[in-house]
């Protein structure tokens, strides 16, 4: 591809999580038998499909986040980029697309990491934020899935989620506003789910809170997840999360640090249900997410009574978890779970 937007005019000291257009992108589009074509990169830019497309019209789309980073031995990687191929062909299930094959997911996934390799943030700042999406493209009048799709992968470099380093969350909980619910689509990562959950983001932050806690549809009475993130508690060194109930999203964060919890710092993690009253008893909260890692939560406020968790700061347990994580995504640590996917340099005739 040729060079446009080139990387030499980012400032990656002062990089924030925002977007940036990069080289190129990926795209593959089906056929009305739900058949791939080969695909391949295209220069970054605007997409035409018609207005009567099954995502602008019913929502029928999903998407996934992962990163590319440059690590401690001098090469770029990915982390568990398999585990988002498994998420978006459970979410294509649920919302009636065609699945893209993993090692077709990968194989564009790291055709595009490769191409626009230049604006990979140097170690420490910051990484190449992935968002490959499925969509359904094709015209289609009436809720019934569309008759085509595209698959579409793109990337930008993306600093800190948080500009001044990691900072405690604060948090509200609400009970005006559900962000799933049993039986719908909160275990897949459907792009209406992110909508929904946009109008409660935006009444938070007009009042100084970062994120907004919701609590299990059915009851209320327990907790699910932040807008974005999965949620854990800790309390007398036994770490929890909310059990994948059906409307909670199967985070690759999560996932991950039940594992680094469990087979590392050999401590005891439940999946289980928690509420309110177990949440503001804890000794530490955090939140786990792609774009935030694992992030404290300092203060939660429920009704309009503010509590502080962990002193309003880091727990240890909080801070070991992301030490753990970022180090093996960045080759500082071993990776005992082969975790870290490495991104050949150049092999093929892609440019």
């Amino acid at each position: 591809m040729n060079n446009m937007n080139p990387s030499s005019d980012i400032n990656w000291d002062s990089l924030g999580f925002e977007f940036f257009p990069t080289r190129s992108m990926f795209r593959m589009d089906s056929n009305e038998s739900g058949q791939w074509n080969n695909g391949g990169l295209i220069p970054f830019g605007e997409l035409s499909f018609s207005p009567a497309s099954g995502v602008l019209n019913y929502g029928q789309g999903a998407f996934e986040g992962t990163k590319a980073f440059r690590s401690v031995k001098d090469r770029i990687v990915l982390f568990r980029p398999d585990m988002n191929a498994e998420r978006l062909g459970q979410s294509a299930k649920r919302l009636v697309m065609p699945k893209v094959e993993k090692i077709d997911f990968l194989s564009a996934v790291e055709m595009v990491v490769r191409d626009n390799a230049d604006f990979i943030p140097p170690l420490g700042k910051g990484s190449l934020y992935i968002r490959p999406l499925l969509w359904g493209t094709g015209p289609v009048l009436g809720v019934r899935p569309a008759p085509t799709y595209t698959f579409i992968v793109f990337v930008t470099p993306v600093g800190s989620y948080f500009k001044n380093g990691v900072k405690p969350l604060k948090l509200k909980m609400t009970r005006n506003f559900h962000r799933a619910a049993p039986h719908g689509t909160g275990n897949a990562k459907a792009i209406g789910n992110y909508a929904a959950s946009l109008f409660p983001l935006k009444l938070a932050k007009e009042t100084g809170f970062d994120e907004v806690l919701y609590l299990h549809a059915a009851d209320e009475t327990q907790l699910e997840e932040v807008g974005s993130a999965n949620v854990f508690i800790v309390k007398d060194n036994v770490i929890k999360t909310p059990r994948l109930s059906g409307s909670i999203l199967p985070g690759i964060t999560r996932n991950s640090v039940i594992r680094i919890a469990r087979d590392i710092l050999k401590l005891e993690v439940e999946e289980t249900e928690i509420t309110i009253k177990d949440l503001l008893a804890a000794d530490e909260a955090f939140c786990t997410g792609t774009a935030v890692v694992v992030t404290p939560i300092g203060n939660i406020t429920v009704e309009e009574d503010a509590h502080s968790i962990s002193g309003g700061g880091e727990g240890k347990i909080t801070a070991q978890l992301r030490k753990e994580i970022v180090g093996i995504q960045r080759e500082e640590r071993d990776d005992p779970f082969c975790w870290v996917h490495p991104v050949d340099k150049e092999s093929n005739d892609e440019k």
